[in-house]
């Protein structure tokens, strides 16, 4: 009889793939196409995870001084202003609200499309394609994908990553923050680029554990969220947290968690405590209820 735990679920093994797909996100970021780097103003769009990982590269390439850029939820992507380049995020390349909204720029602005399948009809649509496919989640939930698309950028931006792989493989193997049997709410909390990351992981935990998460900007979290602090609360940082704000989180009783180093692994952790809360609760991580793998609305599926 097979044992429970990753090795037997498809998001459990995708989880524990992040490292070979990182060295080959790294590389690939190296030599892709200048999209991300290009000076300019950017905006970036997405559905779910893919539109956290957008956030994240947004404030990441403004943070490195390269250009201006925006971050949208492709249904309210204001595409009618002034941009240089598009770059669409999309795991499966068949979302709807992507394709409605690349399909109204009418080719008027350059599109760079980072998606799972290069054969998709969003890298159609696209002038150029970053193929992620070796990193194509075919569980419902995104895990590896979103977090090979992070680490992509930040290596096309000119960050030093090549400590990532190895730092995502001693997440896999390192212990737990929390008790999963111990907690039954989260809030993710991050500054700057990590806000984007912060999001992405209070989703892992809302789709594939059915849990009460939530992540907000860390100072944020002060401005009324901390009144739903307690016991059997994890507030977990993914940047360092703010002077003060840990030691008023101890006082209501939650279990304050810090990152150890690169919050991009500890994305990893995360995925590893979301996937540990499924199964002892009995759910399915692979197929979380009410949830498909790509959003395509019966309007797109007729066209």
């Amino acid at each position: 009889m097979d044992e429970p735990g990753p090795r037997t679920t498809l998001l459990g093994k995708e989880i524990a793939d992040q490292p070979a797909a990182w060295r080959r996100a790294i590389a690939l970021g190296i030599d892709a196409p200048d999209a991300l780097a290009a000076p300019g103003r950017l905006a970036l769009i997405g559905c779910g995870s893919s539109w956290h990982a957008a956030k994240a590269i947004a404030a990441l390439r403004e943070a490195r001084g390269i250009g201006e850029a925006d971050a949208f939820a492709a249904s309210e992507a204001p595409l009618t202003r002034d941009y240089d380049r598009i770059v669409a995020i999309s795991r499966s390349g068949t979302t709807t609200e992507v394709r409605q909204a690349l399909a109204a720029l009418a080719g008027r602005v350059p599109v760079t499309a980072i998606v799972g399948d290069p054969d998709s009809p969003i890298a159609a649509a696209a002038d150029e394609v970053i193929d992620l496919s070796f990193a194509d989640d075919q569980s419902v939930v995104q895990s590896r994908f979103v977090t090979t698309v992070a680490c992509l950028a930040r290596a096309a931006l000119g960050e030093d990553v090549a400590a990532l792989p190895d730092a995502a493989a001693a997440a896999l193997a390192a212990p737990l923050p929390v008790d999963p049997a111990e907690l039954d709410r989260a809030v993710f909390l991050a500054t700057g680029p990590h806000v984007g990351l912060a999001d992405a992981a209070a989703l892992m935990l809302r789709e594939t554990a059915q849990m009460w998460a939530e992540s907000y900007p860390a100072m944020e979290y002060r401005h009324g969220p901390i009144s739903t602090a307690g016991p059997g609360a994890a507030v977990w940082f993914l940047s360092p947290p703010p002077e003060g704000l840990a030691a008023e989180v101890a006082a209501t009783g939650a279990t304050a968690v810090d990152a150890p180093g690169d919050p991009l692994p500890e994305l990893i952790r995360v995925q590893r405590l979301a996937l540990a809360i499924a199964e002892a609760r009995g759910l399915d991580p692979d197929n979380p209820p009410h949830l498909t793998r790509a959003v395509v609305l019966a309007s797109e599926e007729a066209r």
